[in-house]
């Protein structure tokens, strides 16, 4: 692993941050201003000037021009592909730099920017490359009268909403597959971790690598989401959030344009350990780290562990021994198991949900405070949390909490487990653990999930849909799946 740079990344933030329109930076309109925080400090960082209404409409200019100019969508899709690779190649020649930007500003410990945001940030551009040049339209059957056929075309200008827990790999995502079809994009991160996006900015820049206007970035937060999101010049938002703020983008968009609308939203995923599970050890090795890497910040994390009887001690057990051992502290060190929660607002949440859970009568066998650890006490750090004999209902397990707070409940059987799996309005993910084929086939079946993992959880691939049901989603992100929401599709009659 390259070693970090903080040195860099320290004197670069350090310039005042505005929106990234065409190809060089706005200027600022005086809508407000947002100091991001070191979350491993609590001292300020850098300050972003956010984007109004002037901003804004500039973007969706910039973005719109672009669009019908052709310079983007008229090209070959063999030469779109040339482009992301080229992105791809860019963010590998500055991987240390983004991977330092990302865990200066988001918290997560640097092996984890390094090892799996910022490779995989890289991937996508390489995977959504290999589509351009494979969408294809079709011949219907209606008959020898006419020859009717349908063609796959971008939408149009798509403004892309990230959260601050990825900011970088989930920027990309969506940014890839947007442009891989032909679309311009708005990009919109988080306040708190917008300078991975604009480094990024620069470097494509400097490396002439997309023309003026085809990728966007406009800096602020709920207010400046609210004026993408009403926009009528945007014919496209996908948002990763809240389920509270993609319910507000679903009535935006319906007042102005009826714009199309992908929302990842938020989880409160179960992970089942059935009596029969295989190799016990392996099972709660790889659901701690499924639940605890990331520092718990994660929409997909198997917040809720239900276990068998059978297990249920062994289980609380090693939960409370793997907990006790994590080292919070410095996401640059080495040593570090765990860094700090993004923002303060989301450290003071979870703290208030750990007092929550105390107050319902779960049973705390694990954290339940703030970590003050050396230097820590000036930083967001929470140790990582076990609740045990977690009743379904209680808040603890219906809420998304997003952070390090695991709730554990017993269980006998297998109707009573998918009955509590599935007691949540969300339905993001789901996991299960049997040795029992048809047990696992049947449960995962019954798991109102969109994604279900046997007896593995957390299996990801650019080749497989990402998103959930209920009030986890509309729509999927990566795979062809992800395409279809930046295409429409036309059908054209032909008499004969």
């Amino acid at each position: 692993m390259e070693k970090h740079r903080l040195e860099w990344a320290q004197k670069w933030i350090q310039a005042p941050k505005t929106s990234w329109i065409g190809i060089e930076p706005f200027p600022s309109e005086n809508a407000g201003e947002f100091s991001a925080i070191n979350p491993s400090t609590g001292e300020k960082i850098t300050q972003l000037h956010l984007a109004g209404s002037k901003t804004v409409n500039a973007a969706v200019q910039s973005a719109r021009a672009a669009f019908e100019s052709a310079q983007w969508k008229g090209l070959h899709p063999k030469e779109r592909a040339q482009s992301l690779n080229r992105i791809a190649a860019a963010i590998r020649a500055h991987h240390a730099e983004l991977a330092t930007l990302e865990t200066f500003e988001n918290g997560k410990l640097y092996r984890e920017s390094f090892e799996d945001d910022i490779p995989e940030a890289a991937d996508v551009f390489e995977y959504y490359a290999g589509w351009a040049t494979k969408i294809y339209g079709e011949t219907c059957p209606t008959g020898p009268a006419y020859l009717n056929y349908t063609v796959r075309e971008p939408l149009g200008v798509c403004a892309l909403v990230v959260p601050w827990n990825f900011p970088f790999l989930l920027a990309c995502w969506k940014i890839s597959a947007c442009l891989s079809m032909g679309n311009t994009a708005i990009v919109k991160p988080s306040p708190q971790t917008s300078s991975t996006l604009l480094r990024l900015m620069e470097i494509l820049t400097q490396e002439k690598i997309l023309p003026p206007g085809v990728l966007n970035v406009v800096l602020g937060g709920s207010a400046t989401g609210d004026l993408l999101s009403s926009h009528s010049g945007i014919d496209k938002i996908s948002f990763t959030g809240s389920t509270s703020v993609g319910k507000r983008i679903v009535r935006q968009s319906g007042d102005s344009n009826l714009k199309a609308v992908t929302l990842e939203l938020g989880g409160k995923s179960a992970n089942i350990l059935f009596d029969d599970t295989p190799d016990l050890e392996f099972a709660l090795e790889r659901s701690f780290y499924a639940m605890f890497c990331h520092k718990g910040e994660k929409c997909s994390e198997p917040t809720r562990l239900f276990v068998h009887q059978k297990h249920y001690t062994q289980t609380l057990d090693f939960l409370s021994r793997k907990c006790e051992a994590v080292r919070c502290g410095d996401p640059f060190d080495p040593a570090s198991d765990q860094g700090p929660q993004c923002t303060r607002e989301q450290f003071e949440k979870i703290l208030s949900y750990i007092e929550i859970g105390k107050k319902e009568g779960a049973r705390l066998i694990a954290g339940g405070s703030q970590d003050t650890t050396g230097k820590n006490s000036k930083g967001f750090f929470v140790r990582p949390t076990v609740f045990a004999d977690v009743h379904p209902q209680m808040k603890i397990a219906q809420d998304e909490i997003f952070g390090p707070v695991l709730a554990v409940t017993p269980f006998t059987s297998e109707a009573e487990v998918v009955e509590m799996a599935n007691s949540t309005i969300y339905g993001l993910a789901a996991g299960l653990w049997s040795s029992d084929i048809s047990r696992a086939h049947r449960v995962a079946s019954q798991l109102d999930a969109g994604m279900v993992f046997i007896n593995r959880y957390g299996c990801y691939d650019f080749a497989s849909p990402f998103g959930g049901f209920r009030q986890s989603g509309w729509g999927k992100e990566m795979s062809r799946d992800s395409l279809n929401s930046y295409t429409k599709t036309k059908s054209i009659w032909v008499k004969l």
